[in-house]
């Protein structure tokens, strides 16, 4: 009984030291929490509250019923998605493009991080950084009429150039093979100097003392950037890479929408704009939906089993 007892009272103790340890931790950082708020009050409103909706994937919505009016019909989107003749184009097509930037863009904000640290004249570094930096806040709408006036063949700047030394123009535009080119192009013009900053941020934690003491031993600028630079941006391009496997169903809507036309359907037909196109336009939200639901879970399953590997390599992962 008094071995109970005296449990019960470190218990207690331990119970209220934690709260105490907490209280004295959140009133020294109390700052830092208030900032978060914006950010958790963002993510609760616009993320999680319409995580509730996604029910209507499972019934046969109307508007004029409502969502839980609506008979429920189980399954039955998710065979029509999966038994559709769309099913097949828009992954492949989505998958298409996910990969190619996944290979050609991903390495891009790191190739260039990784050549701005070598730059040792602040003020140059600076004026560079601005400049590849500009295009992250210039609007796809923006993107998208510059492409178009630069790759139309009626007088667009490059099929001019191209009719100049063969005669003929090419509809970069119109057909099918050049869309996903055109689409990787634009994304790193736009996203590759934006990209850099959390890899710079990265390399600004590396101790000087070891590009120092490599230089004493002999090391050039190659092996300085092997031996010490990539290694420490490993963690970081592991778990960007992490994240970009999440994301591999999710093109982005507005520039490929931008992009699309009725010549090459067969190749810009991806799940974002067919949810756009079956949901908004022709009214289709349960199937839709449905639609939206299998990206999203493809996604959970690539990060946790993405995050699951890297932890089997010995990385942190992102959780």
């Amino acid at each position: 009984m008094k071995n109970k007892n005296a449990d019960a009272v470190v218990d207690k103790n331990l119970a209220h030291s934690k709260k105490n340890s907490f209280l004295s931790y959140f009133k020294q950082h109390k700052w830092l929490y208030i900032m978060l708020i914006p950010g958790a009050l963002y993510f609760i409103i616009f993320r999680y509250i319409p995580m509730g909706g996604i029910i209507i994937a499972f019934k046969q919505y109307s508007p004029f019923r409502g969502i839980w009016e609506s008979p429920w019909v189980g399954f039955k989107q998710f065979q029509l998605l999966f038994s559709g003749t769309d099913f097949w184009l828009l992954l492949k097509n989505t998958l298409a493009l996910s990969l190619m930037n996944l290979v050609f863009y991903f390495p891009m904000p790191i190739i260039i991080a990784l050549l701005l640290n070598e730059i040792k004249n602040q003020i140059y570094k600076r004026v560079i950084q601005t400049f590849i930096y500009i295009p992250h806040f210039v609007s796809w709408v923006i993107v998208a009429s510059l492409t178009f006036t630069l790759f139309n063949v009626t007088d667009g700047a490059i099929n001019g150039f191209v009719k100049s030394i063969t005669g003929k123009t090419i509809n970069f535009l119109g057909l099918p093979e050049y869309f996903r080119p055109l689409i990787i192009g634009q994304v790193i013009w736009k996203e590759t100097g934006y990209g850099t900053i959390i890899f710079l941020a990265a390399l600004a934690g590396v101790d000087p003392n070891l590009y120092e003491a490599a230089k004493v031993d002999g090391a050039g600028r190659w092996k300085i950037m092997w031996h010490i630079t990539l290694p420490a941006l490993k963690g970081t391009i592991i778990m960007m890479l992490i994240l970009r496997v999440g994301s591999i169903l999710n093109t982005g809507f507005e520039q490929i929408y931008l992009m699309r036309n009725d010549l090459n359907l067969s190749a810009s037909e991806v799940f974002d704009t067919f949810v756009y196109q079956r949901g908004i336009i022709n009214g289709q939200f349960s199937y839709s939906s449905a639609a939206g639901l299998f990206k999203s879970i493809v996604g959970l399953i690539l990060v946790l089993s993405a995050d699951r590997l890297a932890k089997k390599a010995g990385e942190s992962g992102i959780y």
